[in-house]
């Protein structure tokens, strides 16, 4: 047995000294509402709306995992879905704090106010969500702080160690994800005193996982496939199929959730989220045939996440109508980014920061024309509606989220860099992600062949079937 390094160990000892802390936790009594806040149905409606939200990542790991090369399938699903371990333990010790605990100047909440989530159980409602409990709240919003670093991985994925992201989950995560949740939800965030609009995470999801995607295909540079010019055929089209049927249906919580509630702007948020799904799903579809290709599954799936990420910031403030064309316009645009990224020397391995980051920003542009008070009273009326002002507020926010994002997440990769090797050897990347970083094997596609009296496993040839 091989000696251990400090990296190996590190990793356990830091978890092990965070379980022992929790054992000097006190326990308080659950907050008495004395029967007169909670809302029954607010509750139910959102522990189904986590549950949903929680679904998105596994759909998230199908999704990129059947579109890398079958030698990385695994390494990539593992990437998406060991996010559910690592932030959750995070937010619970202090990730929670940070986004919605006491406002330090607007810019990030107080770690200390709901550190091991002291006073979550036992204190009252948040402000902006006073029928269902504190809890529930920080449970609802746990799932989406664990699905935004899943997205990072389809733009590093075949090429990133496995530890290393792991490291980038927790850094990103109180760095990058935190703050921008804190600015943009925290009733004294200041995004949130400025006007700014962001229903479901356009800014505080989508945005600042695409840039952070961008910054983590700069730093990681081109894989050798990339560099040979090799088109690497998706290993499992259904897993892809699969994984868009999860994160359309987990996406009903993530929007129709936000209003934290089951009320009638919970009912527009489902219908705006389905509509535009639906349409740039089509719309990505029909441009490919517009462009001389044939309509594929990749493109309808590629495009209704698109469509997806697009309304997530406009869900709970536009009306229906104009949900499909948020849907398709948002589509084109990202197909086009698709498109000339493809030419360019940017190895975005699935096209993180053309459809998410690119999407989001669409769908925060598409908030500031086309929300409209008579959806949401809380809301604002945009660009289209006669109000300049509103628009122009969603576009500096656009910019200092873009701008954030991206630097410190660039910092993040240099950083992780600089202490432990961020890249697989060449060696590791020619063998596979699977193998190499965690030995195992997706086997779906090889044929069990009997040799000389032995079982051995050979992958089948192309055509076979």
């Amino acid at each position: 047995m091989s000696k251990l390094t400090t990296k190996q160990v590190a990793p356990f000892l830091v978890l092990a000294g965070v379980a022992i802390a929790s054992l000097f936790i006190p326990s308080l009594p659950n907050f008495d509402d004395g029967g007169k806040l909670y809302s029954a149905a607010d509750i139910a409606w959102i522990v189904v709306a986590t549950a949903l939200v929680f679904l998105m990542t596994p759909g998230l790991a199908f999704f990129y995992g059947g579109m890398v090369h079958r030698k990385n399938v695994i390494s990539t699903m593992i990437k998406s879905v060991v996010a559910a371990g690592v932030v959750s333990i995070l937010w619970i010790v202090v990730g929670f704090s940070l986004c919605f605990g006491d406002s330090i100047g607007g810019f990030i909440g107080n770690p200390g106010t709901f550190a091991f989530f002291k006073g979550v159980t036992s204190g009252a409602p948040w402000s902006l969500a006073p029928t269902i409990p504190l809890g529930l709240f920080a449970l609802f919003q746990l799932m989406f702080a664990i699905i935004t670093p899943g997205l990072v991985v389809g733009a590093v994925a075949e090429r990133i160690r496995f530890t290393a992201y792991i490291l980038f989950i927790a850094l990103f995560s109180l760095l990058v994800y935190a703050p921008i949740a804190h600015w943009t939800w925290h009733p004294e965030g200041f995004l949130f005193k400025m006007g700014v609009l962001d229903f479901a995470g356009g800014t505080v999801v989508h945005i600042s996982a695409g840039c952070a995607a961008l910054a983590g295909a700069l730093v990681l540079k081109r894989r050798q496939v990339h560099l040979d010019h090799k088109e690497i055929p998706p290993a499992n089209i259904p897993y892809v199929l699969i994984g868009t049927g999860l994160l359309w249906f987990g996406w009903f919580g993530f929007n129709a959730g936000s209003a934290l509630g089951a009320n009638a702007l919970a009912v527009g948020a489902f219908a705006t989220t389905n509509t535009a799904a639906a349409a740039a799903g089509l719309s990505w579809m029909f441009f490919d045939v517009l462009r001389g290709k044939k309509p594929s599954v990749l493109g309808f799936c590629i495009g209704a996440v698109v469509g997806l990420v697009a309304i997530t910031p406009a869900a709970g403030f536009v009306a229906i109508p104009q949900s499909i064309f948020i849907g398709t316009t948002a589509a084109i645009i990202s197909n086009m980014a698709v498109y000339y990224k493809q030419k360019s020397s940017l190895d975005d391995t699935l096209d993180v920061f053309p459809c998410h980051g690119i999407g989001g920003m669409v769908g925060m542009l598409m908030t500031g024309i086309f929300a409209t008070k008579s959806v949401n009273g809380a809301g604002a009326d945009g660009l289209f509606y006669g109000n300049a002002a509103f628009f122009f507020t969603q576009v500096k926010a656009l910019a200092i989220v873009v701008g954030y994002s991206f630097i410190v997440s660039f910092a993040i990769f240099k950083f992780i860099n600089f202490i432990l090797p961020l890249r697989v050897t060449v060696e590791e990347e020619e063998m596979g992600l699977d193998e190499s970083q965690h030995n195992e094997k997706y086997t779906q596609g090889t044929l069990i062949l009997s040799k000389n009296g032995k079982m051995a496993e050979e992958e089948m040839p192309v055509g076979t079937f």
